[in-house]
């Protein structure tokens, strides 16, 4: 795991204890931090401190218990209790899940009040990166295509021979990672919500793939979101990179505040090696759009285009975007749960001629208009979860609808209706908590719904 050595001695409240939260707290103690602890899950919480016990006491209740004080041992790192009493006055800083709505949260409002930094795993890691062998970090956000053009720079370095790791908001979080050898590369998804928990990573490439509405229950508007975005590059020294999509510095201005002689690339004028066709995981514009953010960092990084070609023949894509999951009798069945906005759906649409499909879940707003101009391509709409009779409402009189409410009897009702050659595709525009525990599970439960019908 990634640890530094100066946290030792200090006191850390950390809020949250799923994967990052957990992670977190390992990381800290095996840096010898003080840490207190809290999940408003008992689960989550028993699970921090049974499997694998961390060095020193551990006290689990549902008020805190008294803080030991560190001993040449290594007793007494880590207290599990609830924070709402805790005395802030002891606290170097407030560690939260980005889960957590930093606008809303008691306790968020209480660490400002008391003059407590609040940060996320990230920020610890480029505290961390002081105690790391040389290396670089790439750190791409975006409102669509983070996830794919993450692993796609991965890929490549990987394809490279360069030491790797990847993390963020993808794969298992960063501090639970071994510490890669010098010459290594760190690349890291990253979130609004977590670039507003991070204050000093300063990327060596940092990438900004383009900013729509999204998340806004926790913004004052369009405009604070793209400001989250772009503290990115404000992190940034001078001469490193900056990836950038033109609309959005156009739009904007989410280079206003980064540092002078920053260079710049737009990632629209990034040409690409060999023959797209030659991509099978990589279709569409909104691919073509990650690929070229891609190439633009693994350039700066100095990998050859040859190899780069290589690799983005090689690129089998990820679970939940755009996935092809079966085939039956020449019905293809494609898993875009990741599509969690209209934005995001819009490139599916566009990708096949005749779509079966299954939309709706918790809604981020009221219109699908970014996915207004592939409506020709579908044959019919299934609308489904809290926001089915929402997107029934604006599609009806533009292509058929289904209200089927359950993504099982979409999946059946599609299955009876679908014919040769067409398409059904699960891509949400909306996100899967009103019934699922995350697009990951919805993703999972298309699936096995699908595998039913063979």
């Amino acid at each position: 795991m990634i640890a530094l050595r100066a946290w030792a001695g200090k006191h850390f409240a950390v809020l949250g204890l799923a994967r990052s939260g957990a992670a977190t707290v390992r990381a800290l103690v095996a840096g010898r931090a003080r840490v207190t602890a809290w999940d408003s899950d008992a689960e989550k919480r028993d699970a921090l401190i049974t499997p694998s016990p961390l060095p020193g006491e551990t006290h689990l209740g549902e008020t805190p218990a008294p803080h030991p004080t560190l001993s040449p041992e290594g007793r007494g790192l880590l207290t599990v209790a609830d924070l709402d009493g805790l005395d802030l006055a002891t606290v170097d800083a407030l560690v939260v899940s980005p889960g957590v709505p930093l606008n809303t949260h008691p306790l968020a409002a209480k660490a400002r009040a008391a003059d407590v930094p609040i940060v996320g795993d990230i920020e610890l890691f480029a505290q961390a990166r002081a105690d790391l062998p040389a290396h670089k970090v790439v750190g791409i956000t975006g409102t669509n295509g983070k996830s794919t053009t993450t692993a796609l720079v991965h890929h490549i370095l990987d394809t490279a021979g360069v030491p790797a790791q990847m993390g963020g908001n993808i794969g298992l979080p960063i501090l639970a990672q071994e510490p890669l050898p010098a010459g290594g590369v760190y690349v890291l998804e990253l979130s609004s919500y977590q670039i507003d928990l991070t204050r000093t990573l300063d990327c060596d490439v940092a990438v900004l793939l383009n900013v729509t509405p999204d998340h806004l229950d926790r913004y004052d508007g369009f405009g604070a979101y793209a400001a989250s975005k772009a503290r990115l590059f404000a992190m940034q020294s001078r001469a490193h990179l900056a990836v950038v999509d033109y609309e959005a510095e156009a739009e904007h201005g989410v280079l206003d505040d980064a540092p002078e002689g920053l260079n710049i690339r737009f990632i629209d004028g990034v040409p690409l090696p060999g023959d797209p066709a030659r991509w099978p995981s990589l279709q569409g514009p909104h691919n073509e759009q990650n690929a070229k953010a891609a190439v633009a960092v693994c350039e700066a990084l100095g990998i050859d285009a040859a190899t780069i070609e290589r690799a983005l023949e090689t690129f089998v894509g990820l679970p939940h975007r755009m996935e092809r999951i079966a085939t039956l009798n020449g019905v293809a069945w494609i898993n875009d749960s990741k599509a969690t906005n209209p934005e995001s759906a819009a490139p599916a649409l566009a990708a096949f001629p005749r779509i079966h499909w299954i939309l709706g879940g918790k809604v981020k707003g009221d219109d699908l208009n970014a996915c207004v101009a592939h409506l020709d391509h579908v044959v019919r709409a299934y609308t489904i979860g809290e926001g089915g009779p929402r997107f029934a409402e604006v599609l009806r009189g533009q292509v058929p609808v289904a209200e089927v409410e359950t993504l099982e009897r979409a999946v059946k009702l599609a299955a009876q209706e679908a014919v040769r050659g067409e398409v059904v595709l699960l891509s949400p525009a909306a996100a899967s908590f009103d019934q699922f525990r995350d697009f990951e599970a919805r993703g999972a439960a298309f699936r096995a719904a699908v595998e039913a019908l063979a």
